[in-house]
């Protein structure tokens, strides 16, 4: 029975010994392996599939990671206003019509596709941007063990500049004043370099209000640099900060967003920084304790949103709390802990956090602040809008925002 059961392992054992009528010189440690066909290509095949594995695991754990910032990105929006010109400076928005010879419509915002990468010939590892794929693509990881954590609100906001959410409602005449910052400072103090650029953005909805004037209110003590759209009457707006077309008999664009006047504020002056920020990290026998703090310095702004980004080292746990102002989350994927503050002004100015981890004090930065404000840091409004004709006003609504590009502190 034994042998009826393994016949042909015995026929190919002998077809390794006898060939051609002939005895093959070989012993029975060979005949073994040749039976149980261990094939060393076998072997590098496998350990190739198995390291592909390894390695498609792994990059499906960084698409994972994209897949959030794409939907916190897409979420927050990181477009503040446009802005054209100011040498090496200028900058642009997909909702804002970049001031040229000529008044011209806001190009609309062309779809950005998901990036689609793949590593190997594996259809798990094809990442989109929306819809089943993507549930299917996060279930997987899921099913791997991976700790998947997708919010509902997208984007945590200190990944990007924040913008403030779009008013309800809006006259024929709407205008939104934005502003955009960007601040390096050193950790030691000194600001090495701090830019506010500003811009008025008109958008006229109804033909009766084409023909009309904006009466500018400008406040800054700051030394701000202003700039109108060439089309734009400049002896009038010098004379009398008014802003008014050269030819009176000509309209605004309907429906269209046209920027009118812009502005753009650089200094290395201390004094000007809206909200400063120390930190410090002190070794301990344990690693590091850290304090920062925060000081609201221009007291007629109220910031909200309001989020410090910390880097920690990873592979370390997370860090232990101490005295806290506000609320914090530690993101154990990115090594980062954010102090959240809902809202600085002048009631709520200064505020700290104190934490203990181990690592180095080099390794706490580069700190990153992120916020919004409803308020103009250089002061710059539009307070009246009348007809060319007779004077008559006209309504208006108005929209401002204070954002953050890039905050940071080396």
């Amino acid at each position: 029975i034994e042998i009826s059961e393994h016949c042909f392992d015995l026929i190919f054992a002998f077809d390794e010994i006898v060939a051609l009528g002939y005895r093959e010189n070989v012993n029975l440690a060979q005949i073994r392996t040749f039976t149980e066909m261990d094939s060393h290509e076998e072997k590098v095949f496998r350990a190739v599939r198995e390291t592909q594995e390894r390695e498609a695991k792994a990059e499906m754990r960084r698409k994972a990671k994209e897949l959030q910032q794409i939907r916190r990105d897409g979420e927050r929006g990181k477009k503040g206003p446009g802005f054209g010109g100011f040498g090496s400076s200028g900058m642009s928005s997909s909702n804002t019509a970049i001031i040229t010879d000529t008044l011209i419509e806001a190009e609309k915002p062309k779809p950005t596709p998901a990036p689609v990468r793949s590593s190997g010939p594996s259809k798990a590892l094809k990442l989109l941007g929306k819809g089943k794929e993507v549930d299917d693509f996060v279930d997987k990881l899921k099913s791997e063990g991976e700790n998947i954590i997708l919010p509902s609100t997208g984007k945590r906001p200190s990944e990007a500049s924040k913008s403030l959410p779009p008013p309800t409602h809006t006259e024929s005449v709407h205008m939104r004043v934005e502003e955009k910052i960007t601040l390096t400072c050193g950790r030691d103090g000194g600001l090495q370099n701090m830019e506010v650029l500003g811009m008025i953005t008109l958008r006229v909805s109804d033909e009766k209000n084409g023909r009309i004037r904006l009466k500018v209110s400008n406040n800054d003590k700051r030394g701000v640099q202003l700039q109108t759209h060439p089309n734009v009457d400049k002896k009038l707006f010098t004379a009398e900060s008014v802003i008014g077309l050269k030819n009176p008999d000509k309209s605004f664009p309907l429906k269209s967003d046209v920027g009118v006047l812009k502005w753009r504020l650089q200094t290395t002056d201390e004094s000007f920084i809206p909200l400063t920020i120390n930190c410090w990290p002190s070794e301990s026998g344990t690693g590091c304790d850290v304090n920062i703090e925060y000081e609201l310095q221009d007291e007629c702004l109220e910031l909200n949103d309001v989020v410090i980004s910390i880097p920690v080292p990873s592979g370390v746990g997370a860090p232990v709390i101490g005295d806290l102002d506000g609320e914090y989350r530690h993101d154990s994927r990115r090594n980062v802990l954010e102090w959240c503050l809902p809202v600085i002004d002048v009631k709520n100015k200064t505020g700290s956090l104190e934490f203990s981890i181990p690592g180095q004090p080099n390794d706490f930065f580069p700190v990153n602040v992120s916020f919004v404000s409803k308020g103009s840091y250089c002061d710059i409004q539009v307070t009246k809008v009348y007809q060319v004709d007779g004077d008559s006003p006209v309504r208006f609504s108005t929209e401002t925002s204070f954002v953050v590009d890039k905050y940071e502190i080396l």
